[in-house]
């Protein structure tokens, strides 16, 4: 928590003690890691980079991890590399981050939204068959703030029709799926291409960064050119061999490579993984325990087979309160709080294009507020926020 100045809905400043939505766990052993890069005189995309991608691939069960700039990125790379392109159709939810649809779109193919599950904010199964048409070109399924979706109906549909998978998995690190009776971490992947943001809201945090996996050794290879401007090499291979080389650009690329500074620092965040997964689904037990059964608040619901790392922890407001009022009156209170996840679909450059009804998305975004959970959090402080909504939701 920081002491803050602030001037509340009342409009009298006063010093008050913030409960943060997010905080990341970040300490002595990241700032170690970044100065030795720093020191070392390579802090771009190098040795730390590949050490990272082993080790993360490791992690999640994958035969192959590439880092990158951002999820964005890695969405990007992902869409490409399944070939969609002009005049293409890309089914996903429009109840998301806006980045899944805007890369589709510069690729100069269409997002077609499908609403999600009431109790999970993920895509609905039983609306993915009817959204797919002859310009389908893949499907990208979203992991939800850390909850797996339907990921065995969502693949038996794309099978079907033919179609890849996507999975959008930037807030999933370290959530799980049972599999063939064995708990499986997102990201092995259980699609065709998992990707993975590292944004500091996320459960393990480089600053800015991505990650994709996938079993597919050539879609790697690509990646890993696309993300250097096309180059045939990489640049500290380039550097540390012993012989003169000449790179090539056989393929058209871009520059989305991560720093072996961030790569460092992603590192270390990795190896706290399991420390933040316990206690993320500590505090989201605590949760459940301390609303109840009889809340006013509708509590996030985890499937018999899904474990979520619980990157955020999201309540359903009953209907006679008004989201922004709640949140208003809880920052009121020293307790910060973000609305529901945005609907792409309402936004400028998407609220003109055709789509089916999507009314469980927009009563998420409406309805909902995502509470503080971060590693740091104390009992303390996840009373007073409990205490607080459940105030905010009688008055």
């Amino acid at each position: 928590m920081a002491d803050r100045t602030t001037t509340g809905a009342s409009g009298n400043a006063s010093v008050w003690t913030v409960i943060p939505v997010a905080k990341p766990l970040l300490g002595d052993i990241e700032g170690d890691a970044a100065r030795a890069v720093v020191l070392s005189g390579w802090i771009t995309q190098g040795r730390e980079v590949e050490a990272f991608e082993r080790e993360f691939a490791t992690a999640v069960g994958a035969a192959n991890a590439c880092a990158v700039s951002s999820c964005t990125a890695a969405l990007a790379l992902a869409l490409r590399a399944v070939g969609v392109g002009p005049g293409d159709e890309v089914v996903t939810v429009s109840h998301s981050f806006i980045a899944a649809a805007n890369c589709i779109r510069a690729l100069g193919a269409q997002p077609r939204f499908v609403d999600i599950e009431l109790d999970t904010f993920n895509l609905d199964p039983e609306l993915l068959d009817a959204a797919i048409t002859p310009r389908a070109r893949a499907i990208v399924c979203v992991h939800q703030i850390g909850m797996p979706c339907d990921l065995s109906r969502i693949l038996a549909t794309a099978k079907k029709h033919g179609l890849p998978v996507l999975e959008d998995a930037a807030c999933a690190a370290g959530s799980e799926v049972l599999t063939d009776g064995r708990w499986e971490r997102i990201g092995r992947p259980h699609g065709d291409i998992a990707c993975f943001s590292f944004h500091p809201r996320k459960v393990i945090t480089t600053g800015e960064g991505g990650m994709l996996t996938t079993a597919n050794p050539e879609w790697d290879r690509l990646f890993r050119a696309w993300r250097q401007h096309g180059m045939d090499v990489a640049a500290a291979d380039r550097h540390q061999a012993p012989a003169v080389i000449f790179e090539r650009y056989p393929v058209e690329g871009t520059n989305c490579r991560m720093t072996d500074v961030q790569a460092a620092i992603g590192r270390k965040q990795l190896a706290r993984l399991p420390h933040i997964i316990e206690r993320r689904r500590r505090l989201a037990d605590r949760y459940q325990d301390l609303f109840g059964s009889a809340s006013t608040v509708r509590v996030p619901t985890e499937r018999s087979w899904a474990r979520s790392n619980w990157q955020s922890y999201c309540v359903r407001l009953p209907n006679h309160v008004v989201q922004r009022e709640a949140m208003q009156r809880l920052l009121d209170r020293g307790i910060s709080t973000r609305r529901g996840i945005m609907c792409a679909h309402r936004e400028a450059p998407y609220v003109e294009m055709d789509h089916s009804p999507l009314p469980q998305s927009e009563a998420a975004q409406d309805r909902c507020i995502l509470l503080p959970l971060y590693p740091q959090m104390t009992d303390a402080e996840q009373n007073e926020v409990a205490a607080a909504v459940r105030k905010v939701c009688s008055e």
